[in-house]
């Protein structure tokens, strides 16, 4: 854990948010590299002030990081930075990723992930819809991405718990609180059934409101898509389908009662252009997802090796010109372009959409290679 020491003094400096510290690691890749650097190159780059360079150039929270790794060790808390493996791979693609994530149980890269949100004040249809849901997509070999917030969120992890499947909770404070505390249970048995609670507040952080939308973002940046179940016309789950739309991710809603206060939100979403859905089937076609999954999660190794031997999804004529030129082995972007006629900022959607179809492998560094699966 100690490689996470330099990732959260980095992070710990005042006017370092998650977009700078992004802007700094993307052009010069290590926060270790970074704190050395002099005041003129730290001037160097867009938005930051002489102030901020001048606290990173003479940075002093040393002490005060160690104590934090202490404190998740003692936890059984593991700290994961954006060039770890097992950091969630869609979250990169993020303008403002967190820089480090705190990890209750388990995450892997292979994670196929939907999240699945909506109302603290569930109905019981509610309730029976998503547990279902949740159930049904865990049994399916995704991973079920939720808040942990009492009514919708609960249903959603308890359903892929019922299914033996994996499910992550995302918290909206530190994890040495639970919240809210009558999830104490959940919150245990999501880590120890090969699942994670994660965080990307400090271990002490209280359940503060701002801190929710900021967790919000992580539900849906880490999902190919996400389902709203029941949602009042201000629920905090319409700004989680928001950020999806906004981070170019898939969008469902289930229908409720037209007259029920609860699938105001969900009908507002339909009429918006979310999709529709009835059941797990719904969500996996529109995902194009079915045996894809198998080949990063499946047991059974004669399955997998079956499925090895499936022919590549239909790729339009630029996913078919990337493909062409990717290698098996890790690439820089700027590598792929010199075979293109696109720009960076295009190539770079045309990667996610592929990453999405589980057919490209991302790396620190903009770098990117074939999925062994098709590699």
């Amino acid at each position: 854990m100690d490689h996470i020491l330099p990732w959260l003094l980095l992070k710990n400096i005042p006017g370092v948010g998650n977009h700078l510290f992004k802007r700094l690691i993307d052009r010069w890749d290590t926060p270790e590299f970074v704190l050395g650097l002099s005041v003129d190159d730290l001037m160097t780059v867009q938005g930051i002030s002489r102030r901020i360079a001048l606290d990173i150039h003479n940075n002093r929270s040393l002490p005060n990081a160690k104590k934090e790794i202490n404190r998740a060790r003692k936890h059984g808390i593991k700290i994961l930075c954006m060039h770890d493996e097992d950091y969630p791979p869609l979250l990169k693609h993020l303008p403002d990723p967190p820089p480090v994530l705190y990890v209750y149980g388990n995450l892997k890269p292979s994670d196929m992930c939907v999240a699945i949100v909506g109302s603290r004040d569930a109905t019981t249809y509610g309730a029976t819809v998503t547990r279902k849901l949740a159930k049904d997509l865990a049994m399916h070999q995704v991973t079920i991405v939720s808040g942990m917030a009492r009514g919708i969120d609960t249903s959603a992890h308890e359903g892929a718990l019922e299914a033996k499947g994996r499910t992550i909770a995302v918290m909206g404070c530190g994890l040495e609180i639970v919240y809210p505390g009558e999830n104490k249970n959940l919150f245990h048995n999501i880590a120890k059934e090969n699942g994670a609670v994660i965080s990307e507040f400090p271990m002490k952080a209280r359940p503060e409101a701002y801190h929710f939308p900021l967790r919000n973002r992580i539900i849906s940046g880490m999902s190919m898509g996400t389902i709203v179940v029941e949602a009042g016309p201000k629920s905090g789950s319409l700004i989680t389908a928001r950020l999806a739309l906004e981070q170019d991710r898939h969008v469902f809603a289930v229908p409720g009662l037209i007259n029920s206060q609860y699938s105001n939100g969900t009908h507002r979403l339909i009429k918006q252009g979310a999709k529709l859905i009835e059941n797990a089937q719904d969500v996996l076609e529109d995902l194009g997802l079915f045996l894809n999954y198998h080949l990063h999660e499946h047991k059974n190794e004669s399955v997998a090796d079956e499925l090895k031997k499936l022919s590549l999804p239909h790729l339009s004529v630029i996913e078919q010109s990337i493909w062409d030129n990717l290698k098996s082995e890790p690439q820089h972007i700027d590598e792929l372009l010199v075979f293109l006629d696109i720009t960076t900022a295009e190539l770079s959607a045309e990667l996610l959409q592929m990453e999405l179809k589980g057919l490209v492998k991302q790396y620190p560094g903009k770098r990117f290679s074939k999925e062994e699966s098709y590699g």
